[in-house]
């Protein structure tokens, strides 16, 4: 203390406390100095670190809408009759720093790639970028969309129900995935790959729960579910941090619009993409603006969206039994729903549910991908692989082939004459029928499939070329830490599981540990599914499908183990290419029907309305207009990209009207019904959204119609439709 005649003076404990303080407040100075310079050089890394050069493009690749049968229910009921939503080809391209190597992926709004269709775009390619983008390096991966237009395959069981190769539809889709890779590889720029995972709820069943069942025991019980709920999540920035886009693998059947759907749509993993990009892409409309997001297919094969699960849909009974039959009407009662209310209704909740699970990781990627880019390919004759299952016993596989139980169709789309799924005999009468139409399978086939009896030896059936193939690409690309593994079919849950670990114990024993795989669905050649050997013991759809044996599986892990190891020790150089796959000359084989001349009836026009809106309407309602139409396969045939509808809204201050929506809108569809004489009609629906700003708005219709000038020659020939003016009023 200070007193009045000594001088200021501070005990020991004073002078101590005073010092730490001091310390402290040094220290906690440093700290502050340290945190913001760290934050500092971390927030210039975000900005000018990049670990790859990146790309993304989109590009329509719908094709017609009317006419064509859609890919995917094998229903030759069920073609397309209208548009709900556009197809898009999504393409992604990861390059080095100094660009010495390169990897595209694909994910086009298809039903599967066929291998005409990939050949066709790599000839493309080729003669674009020359040696730039081959066979190894580019994968291209269908969505598994059921309501895509069919057409584009050159094995003659796919023509049976697709009426032929369609040139149109097989144009569109090349055109499409080629044009999306141009956008990509015009706009490569410095970036950053983000991945993330994480679990989905809600959105899946498995739909031959009783196959899976058969599975060793001690196997399932590593796993929670019988379907693959996880989903894997690549985010692509650039070195500004500006977001590019994202790439979503997750196993879910796009079978939320069922086999009586005729509109063009892209399904529940399409308006998962249409929900991403149009909440990045903010002011655009639907298929504009740079950000692509795409949510690509994985080991999908017994994995339904449908899940209320199957039930009779003549007496509301469940069906969920091994050979998913009812007990009155046999197996064409049984079928799933679910979990809407209609097929819109579910297709929008699967939809959501996937969107804003990526939604999440995307805002949560931190775990940055890093490392050198390869990939590994190899054409392999599948009907003749010997595979190695221990030091003593080897088995191979099969020709091609399919079961009784392929005809039974599965709980999403039942096939038809009830055949039963789980079928372990076959039957005379079918029997008698294949044989004298179509040869009886030889004793060798026969004995290679077993247990399947044999519907259909589609590798012993040549004419007019043969009805499956037997050239099918492998093919594992690695940018860093993540392997992509592209499967040529529809992989199980459990088989995919199985190549997914057999893959990564390949990495991880040669030097290559903690790698990220995924499976990529139905890439570059379609062979149909993939089961493991127990369930295809038991013979339900997916096993009667998997077309090359029992030992598939095997024969795949084999060659996927194979192309792991090369890519690991760097030895991708040596591996044999393999025998190259066929390219048949077809020309426009098809059975669809020749566009006739359109006509109108007395007095009308085309364009003119028939049926013309309610002068108001309020958010929530469906505002309808009927026109004179023309077959939407005129537009589709003569215009490169063509919008069959828009929606407009007036605005007072520039006395004009924008475009609010267009046909590729999830609001908006499109239905053409084809008439007599070369008559037809467009309804065009606008479901009319919650927050739709009240105003004055107008549906306009954009076609073509066909004109015959002479016995030889034709013309087609532009013309558009609009509604009346209606109102949009507050709720």
């Amino acid at each position: 203390m200070c007193g009045k005649r000594s001088k200021c003076s501070f005990s020991r404990l004073e002078v101590i406390l005073i010092i730490c303080l001091v310390v402290m407040i040094v220290v906690t100075v440093v700290l502050l100095i340290l945190h913001f310079l760290t934050k500092e050089s971390n927030d210039t890394s975000e900005l000018v670190s990049a670990n790859y050069l990146l790309g993304v493009g989109r590009a329509d690749c719908t094709g017609p809408v009317a006419e064509v049968p859609l890919m995917g229910y094998a229903n030759p009921e069920q073609v397309g009759r209208g548009l709900l939503m556009r197809l898009y080809s999504r393409a992604f391209i990861v390059a080095d720093l100094d660009d010495s190597r390169r990897v595209v992926f694909v994910s086009a709004d298809i039903g599967m790639v066929s291998q005409r269709l990939r050949l066709e775009v790599l000839k493309k390619l080729k003669s674009k970028y020359g040696e730039l983008y081959r066979q190894d390096n580019v994968i291209l991966s269908g969505t598994h969309t059921h309501s895509g237009p069919g057409g584009y395959f050159q094995y003659t069981l796919f023509w049976i129900t697709s009426k032929g190769l369609i040139r149109p539809s097989l144009n569109a889709i090349v055109n499409g995935i080629v044009k999306s890779i141009d956008i990509a590889h015009q706009n490569m720029k410095r970036g950053r790959l983000f991945i993330n995972r994480g679990t989905v709820e809600n959105s899946q069943i498995n739909r031959s729960p009783f196959s899976y069942l058969e599975n060793p025991a001690s196997e399932r019980s590593r796993y929670s579910s019988n379907t693959d709920k996880e989903m894997v999540m690549l985010k692509m920035v650039d070195e500004n941090g500006q977001e590019l886009g994202l790439i979503s693998w997750f196993a879910v059947h796009p079978v939320s619009m069922n086999n009586t759907n005729h509109l063009v749509n892209s399904d529940n993993v399409g308006y998962a993409s249409y929900l991403f990009e149009q909440e990045k892409n903010k002011g655009m409309l639907p298929g504009e603006g740079s950000f692509v997001a795409a949510f690509a297919s994985s080991n999908l094969g017994d994995v339904s969206p449908n899940t209320k699960g199957p039930f009779c849909v003549n007496t509301g009974q469940s069906c969920n039994n091994s050979h998913s039959i009812c007990p009155v009407g046999g197996a064409k009662m049984c079928m799933a729903m679910g979990p809407g209310n209609d097929m819109f209704d579910s297709t929008r909740i699967i939809g959501q549910n996937i969107y804003l699970k990526a939604r999440e990781l995307y805002e949560k990627a931190y775990q940055e991908v890093t490392g050198p880019l390869s990939s590994a390919h190899q054409w392999v004759n599948m009907s003749d692989v010997s595979v190695e299952l221990n030091a003593t016993h080897t088995v191979k596989t099969c020709k091609p082939a399919l079961g009784y139980s392929f005809a039974a169709g599965t709980i999403d789309g039942v096939g038809a004459f009830n055949f039963t799924q789980g079928s372990l005999e076959g039957n005379p009468f079918w029997d008698e029928i294949r044989d004298q139409l179509l040869g009886e399978p030889s004793n060798e086939t026969k004995a290679c499939h077993k247990p399947k009896p044999i519907l259909f030896s589609t590798g012993e059936m040549t004419r007019p070329h043969p009805w499956h193939p037997d050239i099918v690409d492998v093919q594992i690309a690695a940018i860093g830490s993540l392997a992509i593994i592209a499967v040529p079919g529809e992989f199980t849950t459990m088989s995919g599981r199985r190549l997914r670990e057999a893959v990564k114990r390949e990495f991880d024993s040669h030097g290559t540990p903690r790698m990220d795989v995924v499976i990529a669905g139905l890439c570059n050649v379609y062979t149909h599914y993939i089961t493991t050997y127990e369930e295809y013991q038991v013979q339900r759809y997916e096993a009667a499908s998997t077309i090359y044996g029992p030992h598939t599986l095997s024969a795949y892990i084999q060659l996927y183990r194979g192309l792991a190891r090369a890519i690991a020790t760097n030895t991708v150089q040596d591996l044999p290419r393999g025998p190259e796959p066929p390219f048949f000359n077809i020309g426009n084989m098809t059975l669809l029907p020749s566009l006739t001349a359109d006509r109108v009836p007395v007095n009308k026009t085309f364009g003119d309305v028939l049926q013309e809106v309610r002068q108001q309407y309020r958010a929530r309602e469906v505002a309808e207009v009927t026109f004179v139409g023309a077959n939407p396969r005129n537009s589709a045939e003569n215009a490169t990209e063509h919008n069959f509808l828009t929606v407009e809204r007036y605005t007072n201050t520039s006395d004009s009207w924008h475009v609010v929506w267009n046909d590729a809108s999830w609001v908006t569809r499109f239905y053409w019904t084809k008439g007599s004489f070369g008559r037809s009609n467009v309804t065009i629906e606008w479901h009319i959204p919650r927050d739709t700003e009240p105003g004055v708005y107008r549906i306009r219709y954009f076609g073509h119609y066909k004109k015959n000038l002479s016995k030889n020659s034709a013309a087609f020939i532009a013309f558009e439709g609009t509604s009346s003016a209606f109102e949009i009023t507050a709720l």
